[in-house]
């Protein structure tokens, strides 16, 4: 990985807060903006990538240099999704097994030259996570992925305490799920709550990146294997602050 300027964890203490999701447009935002992107679904039994990325009918293969990535329109990708033999296959596997995975993830696959690396952890503060922290060198940072309900932060706070304890800085809390428009009457409606992420992230002493709507639209593109960043809805343009604030902290304008 050395050829890999920036390694980011993307977390979240809960599942279903949309952080794949989140993983997917922010790489493809990067690409938009001419930089090189890889993402390793680091999610063993429940890898979501290749479908977010329309990429399910790609399979990682063997080449002269390790395992070759798959490619998403100039994204490279490693998932456990693209070596099982269907979409329903499940990976019944113990923690051995799973870590095995990962760590062949990490060093075996000809990631090339990249400017970031995004690692999509699956939810928790467990194995597979502590896995990726380890085993990866130098990581850039974390971006944790929230809901704006208290039972959402509750588990954030600890993906955040852990990423803290790692010694791996927090780039910054991203609040998914923020509200949503009406759209016959144009009001804000908050479904889950607003605000969550925010409050935590200054009560944590931690950036606040940005907070992204709900948005119909987000979840037919996602279906469809496209990334909301490439379409015109008000998503795109919260989530387009998000990744400004996030070049800004490698000085990349």
């Amino acid at each position: 990985m050395a050829k890999i300027k920036h390694k980011i964890i993307i977390a979240s203490g809960k599942g279903g807060v949309g952080k794949s999701t989140v993983s997917v447009n922010l790489a493809r935002a990067l690409q938009m903006k001419g930089l090189r992107v890889g993402i390793l679904d680091g999610d063993i039994t429940g890898p979501d990538i290749p479908k977010l990325l329309g990429i399910e009918e790609a399979r990682l293969l063997q080449g002269p240099d390790g395992i070759e990535p798959a490619q998403a329109d100039g994204i490279k990708a490693a998932s456990m999704a693209l070596i099982l033999t269907s979409r329903e296959t499940p990976v019944v596997w113990r923690g051995p097994m799973k870590m095995a995975a990962i760590k062949q993830f990490i060093q075996d696959v000809n990631w090339g030259d990249l400017d970031f690396l995004l690692i999509d952890l699956p939810p928790g503060t467990s194995d597979e996570p502590l896995s990726v922290v380890q085993l990866i060198p130098e990581l850039a940072g974390a971006i944790i992925v929230t809901t704006p309900q208290e039972v959402a932060l509750l588990d954030s706070r600890k993906a955040v305490n852990m990423v803290k304890a790692m010694k791996i800085p927090v780039l910054g809390i991203v609040e998914n799920m923020s509200g949503l428009v009406c759209p016959h009457c144009g009001k804000s409606m908050s479904i889950f709550g607003a605000g969550g992420g925010r409050g935590m992230a200054e009560e944590m002493n931690v950036p606040f990146l940005g907070a992204i709507p709900i948005d119909p639209a987000v979840c037919a593109l996602g279906d469809r294997g496209r990334t909301f960043v490439q379409s015109e809805i008000p998503a795109k343009g919260s989530f387009g602050q998000i990744v400004e604030k996030l070049l800004a902290v490698f000085n990349i304008i």
